[in-house]
């Protein structure tokens, strides 16, 4: 993207505001409550607190982002659709008509389509059109995509994070539509940790036993042919990875660069996030978990991102829904830490931390 270089971001990036962070630990503990009482939901708000450096910041305008793009790998057999339907789902998401789109109506959040690499041409109210390639290759028979390409991809999701700060967002969610992408995930997921591919790999949207055999060979194969470097996270998305997976890492890298917290979301966002981390280990601090899916490896990369779930609802369907479930709960969240009277106030003799 014409302005945005991926050296000069993860430059400009820093840990959270620790000050921040411990001012709102000491808000929660002076609430009249149990202390620590509303778990993994007091320390989301914290952890938005640090991250937007701003302890009076509140997530009152959010964005879901959905990078929708098509993946080579799709010719192995590792799907039980065809990539036409990469299309058609982009162009229903401009439409209101997909399960992110109605749920993020009721959750108050803007649901932002971004074509950053659909096998054909494709329009629609509010897409965002940063094509990078129509598509990546089969990466079981050489690398996904060029390593400029990988760069270019994560450049527009830094621009883009850039962009929604400087309207005003104050919440992003990373989403994503490319047939296909729970098997480059596997496959990024599987170098990063240095896991066999058959721990990483699930059935995706539904395969059978055949299926995710196939699906396995297919990440194997990828990975031995290529040989990216666990190293370097930059190799490995554009050897075995794709242009969702690399857009999404460039979300989570811009909104650490400008201070805006971005949710997580299932499991090729988590994979996208881990990458992000392993760019620039202090993106971290700027994620906050959404839920954790029903993927095989789900719960592994969320841990090694650093992003606890606030769902486990055996969800896997994508497109950012279970980021965008969470965002009624961390408004419950803030009603509490902003409403609640203190032990102060009641009269009530404040809790301590026991052993």
């Amino acid at each position: 993207m014409a302005g945005i270089d991926l050296q000069e971001t993860l430059g400009r990036i820093l840990p959270p505001d620790g000050g921040a962070m411990e001012a709102a630990r000491r808000r929660w503990d002076a609430l009249a409550k149990p202390l620590g009482g509303l778990g993994a939901l007091e320390d989301a708000v914290t952890r938005f607190a640090g991250a937007s450096w701003d302890v009076s910041a509140r997530p009152d305008k959010r964005a879901v982002t959905v990078f929708c793009a098509d993946n080579g790998v799709v010719a192995q057999g590792v799907t039980q659709t065809g990539s036409e339907v990469t299309a058609v789902v982009t162009e229903n998401l401009t439409r209101g008509a997909t399960s992110v789109c109605k749920m993020a109506k009721l959750a108050r959040a803007d649901v932002i389509p971004v074509d950053i690499g659909v096998a054909r041409a494709v329009s629609g109210p509010g897409l965002r059109q940063c094509k990078v390639a129509w598509g990546t290759q089969d990466m079981t028979q050489g690398p996904a995509m060029t390593r400029e390409q990988a760069r270019a991809a994560l450049e527009v999701g830094i621009a883009l994070a850039f962009e929604l700060k400087e309207a005003g967002y104050r919440l992003l969610a990373t989403g994503e539509m490319g047939i296909g992408n729970t098997t480059t995930g596997s496959a990024v997921a599987s170098v990063l940790l240095g896991r066999p591919p058959a721990e990483m790999t699930g059935r995706g949207a539904g395969l059978s036993s055949e299926g995710l055999a196939r699906k396995v060979r297919a990440v194997e194969t990828a990975i031995a042919r290529n040989r990216p470097d666990p190293g370097d996270a930059l190799d490995t998305l554009a050897k075995v990875g794709g242009l969702d997976i690399a857009g999404m890492a460039g979300v989570f890298l811009g909104g650490a660069a400008a201070h805006l917290p971005v949710l997580v979301d299932g499991f090729i966002s988590s994979v996208a996030a881990l990458a992000a981390k392993r760019l620039c280990p202090a993106a971290a601090g700027y994620f906050l978990g959404s839920h954790v899916s029903k993927e095989p490896a789900a719960r592994l990369v969320l841990e090694a991102c650093g992003a606890g779930p606030l769902i486990a609802a055996g969800m896997h369907l994508g497109e950012g829904t279970g980021a965008v479930a969470a965002m009624p709960l961390l408004d419950m969240a803030f009603a509490v830490y902003d409403g609640m009277p203190t032990f102060a106030e009641t009269q009530i003799e404040a809790y301590t931390p026991q052993a």
